[in-house]
């Protein structure tokens, strides 16, 4: 017994399907021949309540006595009555209309079982189970006993979602492990890092000209060794720093985004233009995750432009985005595919370590936005800085919910 409700829960699909049609179709055949027997005997109960009339003939023995029932010679049936007679004609069709009928019921409940049995559990794990990896959300087991089609499906995405969970707890450890080499990294070079910059103070003081000119080499290496190690920590910093999201007023945060970033372009000499085609009066961002990356953005778009920079807040339908853009020569196509990278600069200078655009995207995923670039129309460059806020989604006002690729 137990081998056979293992072998019927391990039948394929079609097998399974088949063997559903089979046994409904033989319910429907054995329904439909006893409504015919019924409809049978309800008229022979109707026709044995009208006896035949006539005059009827008997055989008798030498005696006179009657034998048997004796026969009609000339039978004549009573009439039936307008209710027997519909009645009659009612069971006539009632088995030719009754066969579609059981077959239509016994195909719906064909279906319904076997989508019961065999369809909804399985899809139900599966559709589980790809929202929770959607959600990333790896700590579960699909866990399905049949060994049919949807059995092995199921055992493959159980398969993907163990290899998945694998490999991130692999990239979380790597992750860890190089965070834990950076700061350790940028810890240990602060130590000889100081020593040297007490020695090339010394030397510097030396009256031996060629001496200070080595010196004055050596402590320009050394600034900006200083220099990287502060940004390697900044970055540590970064990537472990989640947002603190307060309504913020948009009519103060354009202000204070048009006074800081203006005294970056006077520094250079550049025009800045801003424009605020923001709608509501607050939305619920971490300010100083924008005022970080307008910045950065501002920064690097002084140091391209020809004589402008653009400064363009939008709103949109799920949260803030800031475009900044330049009248400069803009990206390179090496810069377009790599610019969000760390340590990928288009410049020589020693000053710059190419961590601006890497920076600003970091803050802007942990901000639940991103971070795109590309070239602006009809020349220089132009980054858009996306950050997504919760209290911005019932608004109705089109705006990408996705990040879109870089060009």
């Amino acid at each position: 017994m137990d081998r056979m409700k293992t072998g019927s829960r391990n039948l394929s699909l079609r097998k399974s399907l088949v063997l559903y049609v089979i046994c409904f179709t033989l319910m429907a055949l054995v329904l439909c021949q006893g409504t015919a027997g019924f409809c049978s005997m309800a008229q022979q109960a109707i026709y044995a309540s009208y006896p035949s009339v006539g005059e009827r003939y008997y055989l008798t023995n030498e005696k006179g006595e009657r034998l048997g029932e004796g026969t009609y010679i000339e039978k004549d049936s009573r009439p039936f009555a307008p209710r027997d007679e519909k009645l009659i004609v009612l069971l006539d069709i009632l088995p030719i209309a009754a066969a579609p009928v059981y077959s239509a019921l016994c195909i719906l409940g064909a279906a319904f079982l076997f989508y019961r049995n065999r369809l909804r559990k399985p899809l139900q794990e599966l559709k589980m189970a790809s929202e929770k990896i959607s959600a990333n959300d790896l700590d579960f087991r699909l866990t399905y006993e049949r060994q049919d089609e949807l059995g092995e499906l199921c055992a493959s995405f159980e398969a993907m979602r163990s290899a998945l969970a694998d490999s991130f707890s692999r990239m979380w450890r790597q992750m860890e492990e190089r965070k834990r080499l950076n700061a350790a990294f940028a810890h240990d070079l602060r130590t000889p890092l100081t020593v040297l910059r007490g020695y090339d103070e010394l030397l510097q003081a030396k009256e031996d000209e060629e001496v200070r000119a080595t010196a004055a080499t050596m402590g320009k290496h050394i600034r900006r060794l200083e220099r990287y190690v502060e940004s390697m920590s900044q970055l540590q910093r970064l990537e472990d720093r989640q947002p603190e999201a307060r309504p913020l007023s948009l009519t103060e945060l354009s202000s204070a985004l048009h006074e800081s970033a203006g005294m970056l372009c006077r520094e250079r000499g550049k025009r800045l233009c801003l424009e605020n085609r923001t709608v509501s009066g607050r939305l619920c961002l971490d300010g100083a995750f924008l005022s970080q990356v307008v910045g950065n953005l501002v920064a690097n778009a002084v140091r391209y432009a020809a004589a402008c920079v653009t400064l363009v807040l939008r709103e949109g339908e799920e949260g803030l985005a800031l475009e900044v853009s330049d009248d400069g020569p803009g990206f390179d196509a090496r810069m377009l595919r790599e610019a969000q990278n760390p340590f990928v600069t288009g410049e020589g200078r020693e000053e710059h370590y190419g961590l601006g655009l890497y920076i600003c995207r970091l803050l802007c995923e942990h901000h639940g936005g991103w971070l795109k670039v590309e070239n602006g129309q009809p020349s220089g460059a132009k980054v858009t800085a996306f950050f997504r806020t919760e209290d911005s989604k019932e608004k109705k006002i089109g705006f990408p919910k996705n990040p879109p690729e870089n060009r």
